[in-house]
């Protein structure tokens, strides 16, 4: 492994910002991985962290497959969350929508541009993402359908998911999308948390990405098959929106499987304790999502069902 400085950009306070990344192996540009783009990111940064721990003992073992080079980068914005702030700290914008970049623009323009510089042109790409919205999910693989996607690869990463969404116009500005116009397959790995650590969800997001690069012969390091992928789109989710602003009373989590009628939460007044709604489940299903902050507004999304 080499550690290499990608991008310097000078700081009036305290030390410069480097983004760092980590090589594997020499040959063909097999995979590059980006990790937190945003300073809330702490789950997506362990986790990269720890596919660079693992790579490592893979190395030292003699099991990377020569002819392959993979790139890690497992922050691009730790200024922000040395600070607690999701987007870059200067000015609030997110580097993720600033995707191919520009190396003259504003900076979160230039730190996209020298990230695309660095991960353009590898055959796969994998970005450990992270959801607007706070709550659980169950870890999957999440492409877009710009007519380059390939589904057969994404099941070789064995979560239990593999979601396929229709790009919004906002879209063509992230990492992803932008790596598949550029001809890299890409995946965004969806691990369930965000400004938390959950072992073991991280866990089977890293070891996912460890599957898939024993799948595609990158590094021979035999391990469980993981799961039967189930392929999924938008219409096979169903939302459910609160009627209701309070306390929440959650009953159920993501990967429960759910019956028509069941109470999945309730909403309850923040002053008497009374109960002002009540959560319940309109279909039978896996729930995919779960809203997880303890304050809710109305009409905020509380959970979305999978489909039986």
């Amino acid at each position: 492994m080499t550690e290499e400085i990608l991008f310097t950009l000078k700081s009036p306070y305290r030390d410069d910002f480097k983004i760092r990344g980590f090589r594997f192996g020499c040959g063909e540009k097999s995979v590059a991985i980006v990790g937190a783009m945003r300073g809330n990111e702490v789950q997506q940064q362990f986790t990269c962290s720890q596919v660079v721990k693992n790579l490592l003992a893979i190395e030292k073992a003699g099991k990377l497959i020569p002819g392959h080079e993979i790139l890690i980068i497992p922050s691009a914005n730790h200024f922000s969350m040395n600070i607690n702030k999701r987007f870059w700290a200067m000015d609030n914008t997110d580097i993720n929508r600033m995707f191919p970049g520009y190396d003259k623009g504003e900076t979160t323009q230039r730190i996209a541009a020298a990230i695309f510089e660095n991960v353009r042109g590898y055959k796969y790409g994998i970005q450990l993402a992270s959801f607007y919205m706070p709550g659980d999910f169950i870890p999957h693989v999440r492409m877009m359908d710009t007519g380059f996607q390939n589904v057969k690869l994404a099941k070789k990463f064995g979560l239990p998911f593999v979601m396929i969404r229709k790009p919004l116009p906002y879209d063509t500005a992230v990492l992803n999308y932008n790596w598949q116009v550029f001809d890299t397959q890409a995946f965004s790995i969806y691990s369930g948390d965000t400004d938390i650590i959950n072992k073991d969800t991280a866990k089977m997001a890293w070891l996912s990405i460890l599957r898939f690069l024993h799948n595609m012969k990158i590094i021979d390091n035999t391990m469980h098959e993981g799961y039967t992928s189930c392929v999924i789109k938008d219409a096979n989710l169903e939302t459910i929106i609160s009627n209701q602003s309070g306390i929440l009373y959650g009953l159920r989590g993501a990967n429960d499987e759910v019956k028509k009628g069941d109470i999945l939460a309730k909403i309850l007044d923040p002053f008497t304790g009374e109960v002002r709604s009540e959560i319940i489940s309109p279909l039978d299903g896996t729930i995919f999502f779960a809203h997880q902050k303890p304050l809710v507004h109305h009409n905020t999304v509380m959970f979305k069902i999978v489909r039986f």
